[in-house]
């Protein structure tokens, strides 16, 4: 900031915060700790009523404490919790007392009678005499003999019989294609209607002449292809019955040889009947002999299960003999155990009768609801002050920027008379002051950039001797006007 001093204008720099004092800083948070935490005892501690009883709670005294850090001294309260029972349940509180009182006088007269009780050993010589295990008798078992000697072979029933006598050879074939057969007939059939074709074409050549048809001409062409056509028939009738008996010679053949194989599978099959016939006989004599064999070796296993069974048996009557003589020691035990039980059960009879008696029944207390009492947070006193210290700071930090800012904007302007009309400026916006002299941010009018500085109109009021107009332009010596030059 500027500040003027004796009648000029001084530079200057905001006064910075002074620091907050650890010390007092840390007494009063102390203080504040204490006041909140005291606060939330009394907040916490709630009086309650119950059906069975009241708690309440009262200062019955004052504890004083000294800060080590600032020694300030702190009168602390001291909080007594009380208990009182319903009028019902007193009474039945007093009523218990003095039956307890009773019992206990009661159980401090019977006391005495366990001194004779107690000063009498333990004895078991009346028990009755315990089991005497030496006099078991263990039992003898018998071992299970060894299987019988079971038939695993039997002998041979005759060799099988894995091959037929041969029956003739098949036959494959039946001759040969009867191709010569074939052309025999068609050259046969041929030599037969030759001599005919050709009467039929004389007389054809004859019918033409008679009609003037010329050789070579289109009607002579066209009956010569008729006549060819019908030799052509012929021919192809010729060569289709050569055909015909060609098949007829090979179905013939063909019949031969199939009586020929049918003869030969008709042998095979009486051949394979036969050696059949042999193999079943050769088996069922095995069979036989495989059930001779099994039926021995069943009656050998019924016999061995039989001997197994009879030594099972005895074994078992073994068990039952083992069994009833530890059942009889068994009882013996029981007996002694129940006896000792007893000779306990009459030793400690009246100890417990002393021990009930001094039992008594219990006062139902008051179940206290759990409170919740309102916690009054503790005051960050410290972070507060220190808090308030950053602000301080951030404050003259940003006047300290902000005043660097304008002085420098200032100081660039020099000492020359700088036009300052307001007339001539636009977009004028304050933002700040030096000594009582306004400073704006403004832009000239017709473009440019934003620029810092004063209104000449204002500082004419107050310092006309540093305002001049040039061409009917207010101007501004800044020089003169903060007497920069002299800055101290």
């Amino acid at each position: 900031m500027l500040r003027r001093k004796q009648g000029r204008c001084v530079i200057g720099k905001p006064k910075a915060p002074e620091p907050p004092d650890p010390q007092e800083t840390a007494a009063a948070q102390t203080g504040t700790n204490v006041s909140t935490a005291v606060a939330n005892s009394i907040l916490g501690n709630v009086n309650q009523k119950t059906p069975y009883g009241s708690l309440t709670y009262g200062q019955s005294g004052t504890y004083k404490w000294t800060d080590p850090t600032s020694g300030k001294t702190y009168d602390l309260p001291i909080m007594t919790a009380t208990q009182t029972l319903s009028p019902e349940q007193q009474k039945i509180l007093d009523q218990n007392n003095q039956t307890n009182l009773n019992l206990a006088t009661l159980a401090t007269s019977q006391s005495g009678k366990l001194n004779n009780l107690l000063s009498t050993p333990f004895t078991l010589g009346g028990a009755p005499a315990a089991g005497d295990p030496s006099k078991l008798t263990m039992p003898n078992y018998q071992q299970f003999g060894a299987g019988p000697q079971l038939q695993t072979q039997i002998g041979n029933a005759g060799n099988i019989q894995n091959s037929i006598a041969g029956a003739g050879d098949i036959t494959k074939t039946y001759g040969t294609d009867y191709a010569s057969n074939v052309q025999e007939v068609q050259d046969a059939l041929m030599a037969r209607m030759q001599p005919s074709l050709d009467q039929d074409r004389n007389a054809l050549e004859t019918r033409l002449a008679n009609q003037g048809i010329q050789i070579g001409s289109a009607a002579y062409n066209s009956a010569m292809d008729d006549y060819s056509r019908q030799t052509n028939d012929a021919r192809l009738g010729a060569i289709l019955n050569a055909g015909q008996e060609q098949s007829r010679l090979a179905g013939l053949a063909q019949q031969q040889a199939a009586f020929q194989n049918q003869a030969q599978q008709q042998q095979f099959g009486q051949n394979q009947a036969q050696a059949q016939f042999g193999n079943q006989a050769q088996q069922q004599g095995y069979t036989q002999a495989a059930n001779n064999a099994q039926f021995a070796n069943t009656a050998a296993q019924q016999m061995y299960q039989n001997q197994n069974t009879a030594v099972a048996g005895n074994n078992s009557l073994q068990d039952q003999r083992f069994n009833a003589q530890q059942a009889m020691i068994d009882a013996q035990n029981q007996a002694r155990s129940q006896y000792i039980n007893e000779q306990f059960a009459l030793r400690n009879q009246p100890i417990n009768e002393i021990i009930g008696l001094m039992g008594g029944a219990q006062v139902q207390n008051p179940n206290f609801v759990p409170t919740q009492g309102v916690q009054m947070p503790t005051v960050d006193y410290a972070g507060l002050v220190q808090q308030n210290y950053a602000n301080q700071m951030g404050a003259y930090n940003s006047q300290l920027a902000q005043s660097n800012s304008l002085l420098g904007g200032l100081f660039g302007l020099g000492s020359a008379f700088i036009m300052s009309d307001e007339r001539t400026k636009e977009d004028i916006e304050k933002v700040g002051e030096v000594e009582g002299q306004n400073i704006y941010r403004f832009r000239y009018k017709g473009g440019g950039p934003m620029q810092l500085g004063v209104m000449a109109q204002e500082v004419e009021d107050n310092h006309p001797e540093a305002v001049r107009e040039i061409g009917g332009i207010k101007h501004v010596d800044y020089g003169r006007l903060f007497r920069l030059g002299e800055a101290a």
